[in-house]
């Protein structure tokens, strides 16, 4: 027996434990749909820091544009404040940058990409473009309410077409049982968005803490307060469809559950925040980050209803013949 167990010599370490089979190597198609997914998640934490800057009155914190104090890193002046809005300038450069990557990607490899790839991501540089501009004009215009609700609505919107243009890179089959589905969601997502916007008005105006009896700032609260039903109710429409549509495909399914939990953690985030009048800057940004995270769902839900509508159709790359490549 000792004769047997001195005899035995344990197998090498790469034996034990074999490492995982080399996969495939992934397409430009798959590379650009990671790329695409990462600054849609940046831009996601963006908006809430952009939402943390302003409930921190720190949207003029760094007073020129777009350095601050004259300086890339204001290293004297750095406080909670300027750290805020340094941060959300330094992170939307980040964003632009990323941006600008994808769309040279996106033209370099479009032979071997869907055809519409290279457009769509050119449009998101354009908007990534239009909300520096708002940017810089919400300090040199001292906060001006409707160009910060632009600022706001603009963010939406490229975040919505990042969201789009991941969901039309991914594999999916369809299942051509969706119905009324992608209407429903696009409805739910444009109702919802205005309400998002309402939302950023009431925060720009400062309306939850200057609202007093009928006047112009307690109209816009109210606004929004009465907009809460429609957009409930869309989304629970649509969450209700999807519970009773038949062999619907597991992504789409998983989507309008997500946007019924989504809903009910706002609706709890909206009564919380308009109870302490805005006085407790982390449940506002969480009420705002979880509005945004509201619309991506119902737009990557609309998305891909689409998708299944049309069979399933993400214009698969162009075959061209070796003498074009």
């Amino acid at each position: 027996m000792a004769a047997h167990l001195t005899s035995f010599s344990p197998a090498p370490f790469y034996r034990l434990r074999p490492w995982p089979p080399r996969t495939e190597s992934l397409t430009p198609s798959d590379r650009l749909r990671r790329l695409v997914w990462k600054i849609a998640l940046a831009t996601l934490a963006l908006m809430a820091v952009g939402s943390a800057t302003r409930v921190m009155n720190a949207g003029l914190a760094c007073p020129d544009w777009p350095l601050c104090y004259g300086q890339w890193v204001p290293q004297q002046q750095m406080n909670l404040q300027v750290f805020l809005e340094w941060f959300h300038r330094l992170d939307a450069a980040l964003i632009g940058l990323s941006t600008l990557w994808l769309v040279l990607l996106s033209w370099w490899y479009r032979r071997q990409v869907p055809t519409w790839l290279p457009w769509a991501t050119t449009a998101a540089l354009a908007l990534i473009g239009l909300q520096g501009l708002l940017g810089g004009l919400t300090v040199t215009q001292l906060l001006r309410f409707d160009i910060v609700t632009a600022h706001l609505g603009t963010a939406l919107i490229f975040f919505s077409t990042l969201l789009v243009i991941g969901v039309g890179l991914l594999p999916y089959t369809s299942t051509g049982t969706v119905g009324h589905l992608p209407w429903l969601g696009l409805g739910a997502t444009a109702i919802v968005y205005g309400q998002c916007l309402l939302g950023g008005l009431v925060g720009s105006r400062w309306a939850a803490h200057q609202c007093f009896g009928l006047g112009e700032l307690c109209q816009v609260m109210n606004t929004h307060l009465l907009g809460v039903l429609p957009a409930t109710l869309a989304v629970l429409t649509l969450t209700l469809r999807v519970w009773r549509t038949p062999a619907l495909s597991y992504p789409l399914r998983r989507l309008g559950n997500l946007a019924s939990v989504w809903l009910v953690f706002q609706l709890v985030m909206g009564i919380a925040t308009f109870r302490l009048r805005l006085q407790v800057e982390p449940l506002t940004v969480i009420h705002h980050t979880l509005g945004a995270a509201l619309v991506g769902t119902l737009v990557c839900f609309t998305a891909l209803a689409w998708r299944d509508a049309w069979g399933g159709y993400a214009a698969a790359p162009r075959v061209t013949p070796s003498s074009e490549v």
